[in-house]
């Protein structure tokens, strides 16, 4: 039995099916028999009325957004409902978001990724071969009595360290975007200091980067990137 909070996302090819229910409470009954009782509940559900075949998927971006803000799975009820393109595959993996297929119960951890991998690309799969051999010649080799991992006396170049903080900048920015709209809501109300921003984002269920609470100087490192991108 599922436990905690999610958010799902629906997907329907007409209007008429959104709003007569055909389609989307068949989707929904999914979720539900998906998390299969327990102490769980949707955060949020964002309704795309879209053709399977178009590239712009405006609910999908926000139900990622979403999920990426408040750290919550997202539940899609099927692959179908979802894309008939690799491409949105790769969005989804590239998004960063928790996302579980109801009709794939697999789909969730390292492995899941890795399933959804190579479905959003056949050419992946061999990767996958490619990999399961590697580890296939690293136990052989070390049945030999090989010595495996320790120090290889790989050094960390400039370059290395400059990629590192080149990754995590783009996060840092990243998660700096998916609260500038929330942000921007607040200080529109009149929240305007870091302490009463810090005590909004905690009363609205937002973890920051690491899951905790917000203090007044995280915030104000999250407004000084806003700031920077903005320039």
């Amino acid at each position: 039995m599922a436990q905690g909070a999610f958010v799902a996302y629906y997907r329907v090819s007409t209007a008429r099916q959104g709003s007569s229910g055909l389609g989307l409470e068949a989707q929904k009954e999914t979720v539900r028999r998906y998390l299969n009782g327990g102490d769980w509940t949707i955060k949020a559900e964002f309704i795309e009325v879209e053709s399977g075949r178009r590239d712009d998927r405006p609910e999908l971006d926000r139900a990622l957004t979403f999920s990426r803000l408040h750290r919550l799975p997202l539940i899609v009820a099927n692959v179908s409902r979802l894309t008939r393109s690799s491409a949105f595959l790769h969005r989804i993996l590239d998004s960063g978001a928790e996302v579980r297929f109801c009709d794939l119960p697999e789909i969730e951890g390292p492995v899941g990724r890795f399933l959804l991998q190579q479905m959003a690309s056949v050419a992946e799969l061999e990767a996958g071969f490619i990999s399961g051999r590697t580890k296939a010649a690293l136990q052989a080799a070390k049945a030999r009595g090989k010595k495996l991992g320790g120090n290889r006396g790989v050094v960390m170049t400039d370059a290395i360290r400059e990629a590192g903080r080149a990754t995590r900048t783009a996060k840092a920015n990243e998660r700096a975007g998916d609260l500038a709209p929330t942000l921007a809501e607040l200080h529109a109300a009149g929240v305007t200091s870091y302490g009463a921003l810090a005590r909004a984002l905690n009363e609205r269920g937002i973890p920051t980067a690491r899951g905790g609470e917000w203090s007044p100087m995280q915030v104000s490192r999250v407004m000084a990137k806003l700031a920077e991108k903005a320039v």
